[in-house]
């Protein structure tokens, strides 16, 4: 049974946390890390207010990734605006040493206007900086990335380049990610998006699901439709919505995309979308069914019911893979 919310943040404040120190790591009960697990699932196609009693359970368990993301889940319950339960769990996590709780304490300015302020100390940016600084300099690539967004938060626009760099070289994914990203949106010539291809790639290659597609799409403008359709295959087997949605359209509409590189399938793709819709409702499957309906036939229609089952419940489960410190 949870604790009420004042009792809950007194006891894990006086029984777990002590200011600035991450424990090495919380040892979760098999049942709480499942809870863990199926917070995080939810939380990771946009069910917030679903997620948060799954991740509650392992926050009172100590784990402080979920007293961030519980954070997060109450702050997108107000459309990324701030609320009390949101900066409650942030300070906790902020006391662990989270530097992304950090950094949401600060804009919020709870510890001027919420009396929620870092030991000894009136300004949580200097304290994020100060927590995560040595422990990039020592080589951690998690660190590293973090700095990017303290940085930017100093507005030190030079400094926050130079640690996503560093960030991405030392094989953070997010990191090569969003160096990709930032590259391709800064310019659209023939370079920059091979520039940026090597930087999603690498991502890929190590499995983060985003940078498949990322991949994928920016093969595509370069001419390479084959290679493109292959990333995108593989963003789908990796659970990326978006992945999952290009895979079905192309198996409806093969000459929707040069991307797409397969034998026109209709039912296999209404498939596809139904099973989207059933796992994920509330994307824009839902509308590609109505926009796809009539270019199907009844039987087509009617196939695709009954193939659903084989696109559910595939491992691992669909998601939006947020971003730690998105909007």
């Amino acid at each position: 049974m949870l604790l009420p919310r004042a009792g809950l943040l007194a006891t894990l404040a006086s029984v777990l946390l002590t200011p600035l120190t991450l424990p090495s790591a919380w040892a979760l009960h098999e049942g709480v890390q499942a809870a863990k697990e199926e917070g995080m699932r939810l939380y990771g196609i946009r069910k917030a207010n679903s997620a948060i009693p799954f991740l509650e359970q392992a926050a009172e368990a100590g784990d402080v990734e979920a007293m961030y993301y519980l954070g997060e889940a109450n702050r997108r319950l107000v459309m990324g605006n701030m609320n009390q339960a949101a900066l409650d769990w942030y300070y906790l996590a902020a006391q662990q040493g989270e530097p992304y709780a950090m950094l949401r304490l600060h804009s919020s300015q709870a510890c001027q206007f919420g009396d929620m302020c870092p030991e000894n100390s009136n300004d949580w940016l200097g304290t994020a900086l100060a927590a995560t600084l040595p422990k990039a300099e020592a080589g951690d690539a998690a660190a590293m990335f973090a700095l990017y967004s303290i940085y930017a938060s100093l507005e030190d626009e030079e400094a926050s380049g130079e640690w996503l760099l560093e960030a991405a070289e030392a094989g953070n994914v997010e990191a090569q990610t969003w160096l990709g990203r930032k590259i391709r949106s800064g310019a659209s010539d023939i370079e920059a998006q091979e520039a940026a291809a090597k930087w999603f790639r690498r991502a890929a290659e190590e499995g983060y699901a985003p940078s498949m597609s990322y991949l994928a799409a920016t093969l595509n403008s370069l001419g390479d439709s084959l290679e493109a359709w292959e990333w995108m295959v593989k963003a789908s087997e990796a659970g990326n919505i978006s992945g999952r949605q290009w895979l079905a359209s192309c198996y409806i509409d093969p000459t929707e995309s040069e991307l797409c590189h397969v034998e026109q399938e209709p039912a296999k793709g209404w498939a596809i979308f139904l099973a989207i819709q059933e796992e994920v409702s509330g994307t824009t499957s839902e509308r590609a069914l109505r926009v796809y309906h009539d270019s199907l036939t009844p039987e087509q229609r009617v196939e695709g019911e009954r193939m659903k089952d084989d696109w559910l419940g595939l491992e691992p489960s669909l998601s939006y893979f947020p971003e730690k410190f998105g909007p």
